[in-house]
């Protein structure tokens, strides 16, 4: 991979994109130094990393790389005898490394293929954070806890300061000496405590002066009584410093000696943060990893190129940008893409190139996944206007010199990208020269994209197998390129339709029409119009295409729907003949109730009577759940709403809404849905749907073992009430006038409810807290009515 070509397609700008991305210092440098990979392996490994990270960045969020330091320039000075680290570094150095221990755990526990054995490679180094932590504080300054020796000698500092103050604030407080002190307070100078002494009676205070003030009113004097504890404070203090020096040395030595460690850490650091840029941008862009092919070819779907996507600061832009399809080397080996200026051409041939470039590096590229690309080992680019006026070199020749060198070195593992071939001379010299050109690119095994402006190398397209045309689209309408890339057809110049959008004169386009030629012309309307034709063609193709993947994701859904209906047959049947049963159950129940309460009562006539019509009704009612169970039906025939149906998938009966001609809206469980008539059945006789007028039946059920009081202590609101429902209702029946709940005071809620229910309840005549003896606020007691 040439230099040259790296800077036409601008692949330094790709870096610098990327570069907003990174977490750390450390992954923008790394970023930047990228370059091409030099084996598919490493390609696909990277590509693989990139995967995880995503997965990662979508589940989890961004893994902990945000402390890493650069630590290049310590690197270097630890690898030389030179003067102890400053703590500030050392707090650089302990960033660094408790970053690569949170990231060695992170992706460990992650059980990531490709991440978790990169990762795996970090060293803990335990030795050299335990040291750095207990020697220096958050601040950068040296702790006690450094050492026994530093501890001791602070300790002593601390004391003998303590002791000066004390003595000379005795003094300031002294009556004797109160005039001699310009202000009452106690300061340093030189390192050694002094008082601030008025000038005329310096006689006083008998001292040494350390300093004075700037008007020499003041003069600082250090008293001949703290003179020997200032002694002594100063030799302390040359201890202190001379054991954080020791101590900055020791640890010096230490990261010394783990020098290695800590520069492989930080590369795989910023091998970590790489990739978390990779996968950022990924997601950012939508970008997706190509399938690599062993086959010469370029095959990118929607292809979008990333500078177009993000403005310079790294942010998305907010215009939309056309992916376009290139494709080259299944079945033509050379793409001759025209049409007019500010087309797309040039952009078309970048994308190509840099989209390449990106795939080499091992990055994610803005393209759909369906994409295969070869990696050509050699990308070769003539582009832009390189003239040299130091070389003495026009743009025609700066031009050939660079297809000189192209030829000298394309080969089968060549992709060749030409822009605006056979330009800058006279058309048809330049054509016949680019044509040879091509020829003999083609003779290498290389893979060529050309842009051109030039007839005779549209015509090469046509009249060459493995060459083939496309055209940047130009909407006539509006007279503006939409940027979409065409197949199989020139495109044309569009020089007039331009010329007019950029507000040329209508009278010069006027004449510069009648200088060219009628047949010239002719040919280039008829360009226009086939082009036309054929994007027309490629878009009602495009909706066709569209329509038949709706109907047959409609054709799926649909399907999916028969099946889940049929598989909830079974379910609804069986749920039917469960209800069927309790039904029969609780019919059972009733009867077996009655008929105990006329056994072991003595009825009047009228009780009698009473009892004898719940029993029909009982009777009535089962035998109706029976024959609706055994009635005949048939295919409907005319049927209307509010008749009764029965859907025969479903072995449920449903309630007419509305007829549809051979279609009826039901209303099944509250649910509405439309079924043909031929999967239903119609009741002979027919049925209605109507309000059920049953009785209520009213019995005096006596339960054996009641009791007068119920404990509803620990339960939840929802799950008390009704069961003080049924404990009213039993007691109503076995004819108690005084019952009592048990429900506690806690926080008052159970018992608000409890009371707020009763004074709800027709049958409660009152209630009330029993007496203190007997549970007070706990217990509520109830009196029913008779």
């Amino acid at each position: 991979m040439t230099w040259e070509s790296l800077e036409v397609l601008e692949y330094q700008k790709i870096k610098t994109l990327l570069s907003h991305f990174v977490a750390t210092e450390v992954g923008r440098k790394r970023v930047l130094d990228l370059q091409p990979l030099d084996s598919v392996e490493k390609v696909r490994e990277s590509q693989r990393r990139i995967a995880e990270m995503v997965r990662i960045l979508n589940e989890d969020g961004s893994p902990p790389l945000q402390g890493s330091r650069d630590l290049k320039a310590v690197f270097q000075q630890l690898k030389v005898q030179g003067p102890a680290l400053g703590p500030e570094i050392f707090l650089d150095i302990l960033a660094s490394v408790e970053s690569a221990h949170k990231c060695r755990h992170y992706f460990e526990e992650r059980s990531l293929a490709s991440l978790g054995v990169l990762a795996s490679r970090i060293s803990r180094l335990p030795e050299i954070r335990d040291a750095i932590r207990n020697s220096i504080g958050l601040r950068g300054e040296i702790l006690d806890s450094a050492s026994f020796d530093l501890a001791d000698v602070r300790d002593e500092i601390r004391q003998v300061g303590a002791k000066i103050r004390t003595r000379l604030e005795n003094m300031l407080n002294s009556e004797g000496l109160s005039k001699a002190f310009q202000e009452r307070y106690v300061t340093q100078r030189n390192g050694r405590y002094v008082l601030p002494v008025r000038a005329d009676f310096k006689g006083l205070i008998k001292g040494f002066v350390q300093d004075e003030s700037a008007s020499g009113q003041t003069l600082f004097v250090e008293p001949t009584a703290v003179l020997q504890d200032n002694n002594r404070l100063q030799s302390c203090l040359r201890r202190e410093k001379r054991e954080e020096e020791r101590i900055l040395r020791e640890l010096t030595g230490l990261a010394q000696k783990h020098v290695d460690a800590l520069q492989n850490n930080q590369g795989i650091l910023a091998d970590l943060d790489l990739v978390l840029a990779a996968a950022r941008f990924a997601i950012e862009s939508r970008a997706s990893a190509p399938q690599l092919t062993d086959k010469p070819l370029l095959e990118l779907r929607a292809a979008r190129h990333p500078l177009l996507l993000f403005n310079q600061d790294g942010s998305p832009r907010e215009t939309g940008t056309v992916p376009i399809d290139i494709c080259l080397g299944e079945k033509n080996d050379t793409l001759v893409i025209s049409g007019p200026n500010t087309g797309g051409k040039t952009v078309t041939i970048k994308t190509a190139g840099v989209l390449l470039l990106m795939a080499r590096s091992g990055l994610f590229i803005p393209c759909h996944p369906d994409s295969r690309i070869f990696l050509f080992d050699k990308i070769l680019v003539d582009m832009g206007d390189e003239q040299s006026i130091e070389e003495n070199l026009s743009t025609f020749s700066s031009h050939l010199t660079r297809l000189k060198n192209i030829l000298e070195v394309a080969d089968g593992n060549s992709l060749v990208l030409l822009d605006e071939a056979g330009s800058g001379t006279d058309p048809s010299e330049g054509g016949a020269l680019a044509m040879a050109i091509l020829d003999a690119l083609r003779a290498s095994g290389a893979k060529i994209v050309v842009s051109t402006h030039l007839n005779l190398l549209k015509s090469y397209a046509f009249l060459n197998d493995g060459v083939e045309n496309a055209a940047v689209e130009f909407d006539a309408r509006t007279l503006k390129p939409t940027y979409r890339l065409h197949y199989g057809m020139p495109g044309a110049s569009n020089a007039f339709s331009i010329a007019r959008l950029l507000g040329l004169p209508a009278v010069i386009l006027d004449k510069a029409a009648g200088y060219m030629g009628s047949e010239e012309r002719a040919g280039y309307d008829l360009v226009e119009e086939l082009n036309r034709k054929k994007w027309s063609v490629a878009q009602e193709l495009d909706e066709a295409r569209q329509k038949n993947r709706e109907a047959t994701i409609a054709r799926q859904q649909h399907q999916a729907l028969l099946e889940k209906l049929h598989e909830e047959k079974d379910v609804v049947l069986s749920g039917l003949l469960s209800e069927g049963r309790n039904l029969v159950r609780d019919a059972e129940k009733k009867l077996k109730r009655l008929l105990d309460d006329a056994r072991h009562k003595k009825l009047d006539a009228r009780e009698a009577a009473k009892l004898k019509g719940e029993l029909n009704q009982v009777r009535t009612d089962l035998a109706f759940e029976t024959r609706s169970s055994q009635a005949e039906t048939s295919a409907p025939g005319a049927v209307a709403p509010g008749e009764i149906l029965r859907i025969c998938d479903l072995g449920k009966e449903a309630e007419v809404v509305a007829v549809h001609g051979e279609e009826v809206e039901l209303s099944l469980g509250g649910k509405k849905l439309r079924l043909p008539l031929a999967r239903l059945e119609q009741y002979s006789p027919r049925r209605f749907a109507g309000k059920s007028k049953g009785k209520n039946i009213r019995s005096r059920v006596v339960r054996e073992g009641f009791h007068s009081e119920i404990k509803l202590v620990g339960r939840r609101v929802d799950d008390a009430l009704p069961l003080l429902e049924r404990f009213l209702d039993d007691a109503l029946l076995n004819g108690l006038a005084e019952v009592s709940v048990v429900h506690g005071v806690g926080e008052g809620i159970l018992r608000r409810a409890v009371r707020d229910y009763l004074a709800k309840e027709r049958e409660v005549k009152s209630f009330f807290s029993a007496d203190p003896a007997h549970g007070g606020d706990n217990v509520t007691i109830i009196k029913l009515r008779g």
